[in-house]
């Protein structure tokens, strides 16, 4: 789990570990395959008009800031310890909140840095509105937050356990 404050991140063990090997893996094995791709579409001919050759190259691209952005983050990322089980919000934490105090209209999110993102859960940014709203609320608690519309909500902290991964 992370919690991005001033340069530092912070990351459990095992998130630091899946962001190295994705790291590993892009840098090595990845480069050689994007290169591969770039070498055979371009023996095709007039590069002007290379579709394949210009689609591997914009691979390649993001593939590059994707390895700039985890040297970045692991360079700057201290390990510790995941959040404790003790119902207290914080990174690392999967939360789940009601809206404006309707017990239905629910919703559980991984309160992460971005960087952590996850296809399996939606995340939410410590620094983001609702992440700075119900950092550090215990289970049971109302807490506000200002919305991009710069109007308030209220959210009712239902549950806060350890995201497990």
């Amino acid at each position: 789990m992370t919690q991005t404050s001033e340069n530092v991140t912070w990351l459990t063990q095992a998130s630091y570990n899946q962001l190295k090997a994705e790291l590993d893996y892009l840098s090595g094995a990845a480069r050689v395959e994007i290169a591969q791709k770039i070498e055979a579409a371009r023996e095709e001919g007039d590069l002007k008009e290379n579709g394949g050759y210009h689609a591997a190259k914009e691979e390649q691209g993001k593939q590059e800031l994707r390895v700039r952005q985890l040297t970045q983050l692991l360079q700057n990322a201290k390990v510790g310890e995941a959040p404790a089980d003790n119902g207290i919000v914080e990174p690392g934490m999967v939360v789940t909140i009601a809206f404006d105090g309707d017990a239905d209209d629910t919703l559980t999110f991984l309160m992460a840095s971005r960087e952590y993102a996850s296809t399996d859960i939606e995340t939410y940014s410590p620094q983001s509105p609702l992440g700075t709203g119900v950092n550090g609320k215990k289970v049971g608690e109302n807490a506000e937050y200002e919305m991009p519309n710069g109007k308030k909500a209220s959210v009712k902290i239902l549950a806060a356990k350890p995201y497990q991964g």
